[in-house]
């Protein structure tokens, strides 16, 4: 219960007001004095305690117990049938004979006085490859570098370092086994995110998976003409993601919230470097032990491991 700031009793208060006067045989006015209240409101009380005892001591709502021409149930599901129509307030006022007042703050009332335009579901497309290294999604995060023990080691708010810069996260998933390879590097530029895929292609060949497309969004460094020219040299097909649409390269966007939950963010680092060689083994982790929901639950590695029979 909430009691206003400037309320003298309390239902405890009230309780004893009732006991000073039934009880213990004060009078009226001395109860009144000694609380600070009107004898009028030690009545009140005494009244109250009388027709339902503790229960009647409680705040009552100011809403009155009885509204006179309360709109009736029946019209309130018409008025909202005919905005799920998406009728305006006016047309189901003349509609149902109503005045626009009365529809406006049922509509209000409801949650629907804004009239919103209809959406359209639109349907889940999902999709997987049959086999490893038919399509590979690349994609990259940015994360703030740490160069000392910030707030989530000390504790302390005031221990922040501006302007450190970023470390970038490249990934590379395969659209079959989900199997992930990740490597943390200065920047998302051009060198680097042409050195990255020619790793990438090169650390998947040596698991026995031939890399047939890879899948990027248009970000500067995958649409240039160096990376263009690396994914001829490696024989892949380039495929780019709808402009504005991240879900059409879900499983890389799908991966780095793992990555992000389970490695980047699931404990306080000191430094960056910590964090970075804390990589590896979480990600031989996920590779070869950690089960995967959209695999009933088997790792990744084991999709490779049946390709490859």
């Amino acid at each position: 219960m909430r009691v206003h700031r400037n309320a003298k009793t309390t239902p405890k208060g009230r309780a004893l007001i009732v006991q000073r006067v039934e009880v213990d045989g004060w009078s009226v006015a001395q109860t009144a004095a000694a609380f600070g209240v009107s004898a009028r409101t030690v009545h009140k009380w005494r009244a109250r305690h009388a027709a339902a005892g503790l229960a009647g001591l409680d705040d009552r709502a100011s809403a009155p117990q009885r509204i006179h021409h309360r709109t009736a149930p029946r019209l309130i599901a018409a008025i909202a049938a005919l905005r799920a129509q998406q009728r305006s307030g006016a047309a189901i006022a003349l509609r149902l004979g109503l005045p626009r007042s009365t529809v406006g703050s049922v509509l209000r009332r409801l949650g629907l006085g804004r009239l919103r335009l209809p959406t359209v579901d639109r349907p889940v497309v999902r999709y997987e490859r049959a086999q490893p290294g038919e399509l590979l999604h690349v994609d990259t995060k940015a994360l703030g570098r740490i160069v000392r023990p910030g707030h989530r080691v000390t504790g302390n708010r005031r221990h922040r370092t501006r302007r450190v810069g970023w470390d970038h996260v490249h990934v590379a998933i395969d659209d079959a086994s989900r199997v992930a390879y990740v490597e943390v590097l200065p920047t998302q530029q051009i060198p680097d995110a042409v050195d990255f895929l020619a790793r990438a292609v090169a650390w998947f060949a040596a698991h026995g998976v031939r890399v047939e497309r890879v899948m990027t969004d248009n970000g500067s460094a995958y649409r240039s003409r160096a990376f263009q020219a690396t994914c001829a040299q490696l024989a892949l097909r380039h495929l780019s993601t709808r402009p504005y649409t991240p879900r059409t390269n879900g499983k890389a966007e799908r991966f780095i919230q793992t990555l992000l939950r389970e490695w980047a963010y699931q404990r306080p680092y000191a430094t960056s470097q910590r964090r970075t060689r804390a990589l590896q083994p979480w990600l031989r982790y996920y590779n070869g032990r950690r089960p995967h929901t959209s695999l009933h639950y088997r790792a990744p590695m084991t999709r490779l491991q049946q390709a490859s029979l």
